[in-house]
Formats: C-alpha cells, sequence, structure tokens
C-alpha cells in the first residue's frame, strides 16, 4: 500500500456521539494504531483502514481497501455496521445517566465510546491471549501471531500489515510454533480451542449474534481458556450482546469504588448490572471501565 490511489475513500456526516481515540484505546480492539495526525490505522477483517474523526464538523473519513472492486454501499454498510453507527448512543447516554450520578459522570468523560462490532475468531483469541496482560503486551502478541499465521496485505508506511490468522491456520500450529509468539501458558489454551474450533469451520461463531446469551455463554465457556471474563468479552464486542457485563480487574474496581459491591464478588457486580442497566450494561460496563481508568491517571 504505497498510497491513497490502492484504497478507496469514504466520508460520513453528522456522526455524533464518537471518538477514535477512547474507541480504539478502550481495551475492546487490538489492532489499531494512532498516528502522527490523530487518525487510526488498522486491520479489520483482513483490510487495511485508516480511520479520523473531524469533531468540529461530525465527519468521519474513512481509507480503506475493503471491497475494492464493489460499490460504496456496500462499503458504506460494512462500515456502519463494524463503528456501530446505527445504533442511538445519544439515547443509550440519556436513559443511563437517568440511573445515578455515578453513570451521568462515566458518560461525560467517555461520550464518545462505541463498541466495535468484530470478528469472533479474532475476538476470541486476542481475549484468550488478554489474560493476566496489558494492552502493549497483548498488541504485541497478537501482532507477531499475525505475522507468523496470517497472510501479508500490505505496508503503510514502514509497517507490514498482516491479516489475522484464519481458524485451520492456527489449528494446525503446534503449541511450540504459537509459543514464538510469546504467549506463555496462553499457547496451548489457542492451540486447542482452534482445533476444537476448526471441527466445524466456526459455523457457530459466525451465527451466534443469533443465539441467545446464554447459549452463546455456554459454548464459549466450553472452549480451552475461556472463563466468564473472556467469554463475555467475547459476546460483547463480537456477538452484538449489549446486554452482557464484563468484569476485568478495573470494571471490579469501578463496581467497588463507586458502588460499593465486595472487588471479588463478580457475580454480584454482573447481577447489579442486569438490574440497574439494562438493556445497555455491556455499553454501561464501556463507560466504567474508561471513567476508573482516567480517575486513577489524574490521582
Amino acid at each position: 500500500m504505497a498510497g491513497n490511489s490502492e484504497l478507496n475513500k469514504l466520508v460520513l456526516e453528522d456522526v455524533r456521539d464518537f471518538d477514535t481515540a477512547q474507541i480504539f484505546e478502550s481495551g475492546q480492539c487490538f489492532r489499531f494504531v494512532c498516528e502522527h495526525d490523530g487518525s487510526y490505522t488498522g486491520v479489520v477483517r483482513g483490510c487495511f483502514a485508516n480511520i479520523s474523526y473531524n469533531n468540529e464538523e461530525d465527519t468521519l473519513t474513512i481509507w480503506s481497501n475493503y471491497l475494492n472492486e464493489g460499490s460504496d454501499a456496500l462499503r458504506l454498510r460494512f462500515w456502519r455496521e463494524y463503528l456501530d453507527l446505527d445504533r442511538d448512543y445519544k439515547e443509550i447516554k440519556r436513559t443511563l445517566s437517568d440511573k445515578d450520578s455515578v453513570m451521568e459522570k462515566a458518560i461525560l468523560a467517555a461520550g464518545g465510546l462505541r463498541v466495535l462490532n468484530q470478528e469472533p475468531w479474532e475476538t476470541l483469541v486476542s481475549f484468550i491471549i488478554s489474560q493476566n496482560s496489558n494492552i502493549p503486551r497483548i498488541r504485541g502478541c497478537i501482532e507477531d501471531m499475525c505475522e507468523r499465521f496470517g497472510e501479508k496485505i500490505g505496508r503503510f508506511g514502514d509497517r507490514e500489515l498482516y491479516s489475522f490468522p484464519a481458524i485451520a491456520e492456527l489449528a494446525d500450529a503446534t503449541v511450540d510454533e504459537l509459543d514464538l509468539c510469546k504467549l506463555g501458558y496462553r499457547a496451548q489454551y489457542i492451540a486447542e480451542t482452534a482445533r476444537r474450533i476448526n471441527i466445524d469451520g466456526g459455523v457457530f461463531l459466525d451465527t451466534a449474534d443469533k443465539a441467545t446469551s446464554e447459549r452463546a455463554e455456554e459454548y464459549l465457556l466450553s472452549l480451552p481458556g475461556v472463563g466468564p471474563k473472556v467469554a463475555h468479552c467475547v459476546m460483547l464486542f463480537s456477538m452484538k450482546k449489549a446486554d452482557i457485563f464484563p468484569v476485568d480487574v478495573w470494571v471490579a474496581r469501578a463496581m467497588h469504588q463507586l458502588y460499593g459491591i465486595p472487588e471479588d464478588d463478580h457475580d454480584a457486580m454482573r447481577e447489579y448490572a442486569q438490574n440497574h442497566f439494562a438493556p445497555w450494561s455491556g455499553i454501561a460496563q464501556m463507560y466504567l471501565f474508561e471513567y476508573i481508568r482516567r480517575s486513577e491517571k489524574t490521582v
């Protein structure tokens, strides 16, 4: 990708409740990098994308090679879906803000967040890798794995870009080969999960958005290396389960400090969220996650 001549450009107008930094630095995805101009560059479903937002004009600009031979209408549909642009976040924020003053403050701090509708296989592997790690390390492991097992899709600046490895590619990989990506104990989980999913080619993952939350959770928890936190993140970020409330260290801290729930009682936190924030528990979780991280950075 030597230049924009190989890419197509979409400009979306009247886009509100959108902040690229909040969205791409929120811990829901790991393949976007901030450029010097404030835009974000990454790989989505095997395609290059550079995304920028002008908050004075409420315009979103996307340079991509997605469907280079396709129509603008198909590209527009894809990006609106991926960036969750057809969900009314203004109304969601109003509804959640009415719940309590804590959520109102969280939304004021992180009101540009949106849930990305990501590819389930990539999301699943990424969150298996994410366990007991930090975002820079997670990103490094994922990029290393993409370079070793994915396909080269082009170049941007001084960076080579690779697709996320297919299910079959990781199913054929040995634990030792995966361990070269510095995955540690997660290499075994990824190898076993890939082999399990490869049996049906990922059919359930691709249709899980149509399954009930209970069925999706049951399936995910049956996979090696997947506990409640990983399962719930996959459901929220790639299966359109906006009622799911993932609890990680940051969210547990927020629920303890802001709502008085014991920090180790994750079941009580999820129950509270389901009763208090439904049907937008997952989106409430994102606001709380960003709010507590920002609060602790300023201390």
